[in-house]
């Protein structure tokens, strides 16, 4: 939605879209997916997951307004995202070291979507 509204507009989407966004500046609304054991192909997509949501997290704070209120929360959970997801692209487990370094890369160039490169 951030691509077709301006960032008002989009604020607006966001608040009915998710109502629950904190203005506070603590990451704990969105909790990181703790990865047990990344040699289990299952549990590495958790690994996964922490680089998409950083990824999207920070599409969302590219796409709200710089005054919005809930760009600490937003912000807060991105780094948070951000530092753990990267810290799980290595090539140490095949479990998920063979794909994890695509995701890795949508996330630190800044792609918008996999379309994007």
């Amino acid at each position: 939605m951030a691509r077709i509204l301006d960032p008002a507009g989009y604020a607006r989407w966001l608040s009915g879209f998710l109502p629950g966004i904190p203005t506070s500046a603590a990451a704990d609304w969105l909790p990181l997916a703790r990865v047990t054991d990344r040699r289990d192909g299952k549990l590495a997509h958790l690994d996964g997951l922490n680089l998409s949501r950083a990824w999207m997290l920070r599409g969302i704070l590219d796409g709200l307004p710089g005054d919005d209120a809930r760009r600490p929360a937003i912000a807060a959970a991105y780094a948070e995202h951000f530092e753990t997801a990267l810290a799980a692209v290595t090539a140490a487990e095949y479990a998920g070291g063979h794909w994890l370094g695509s995701y890795g890369m949508y996330l630190v160039t800044g792609a918008r979507d996999v379309h994007d490169r």
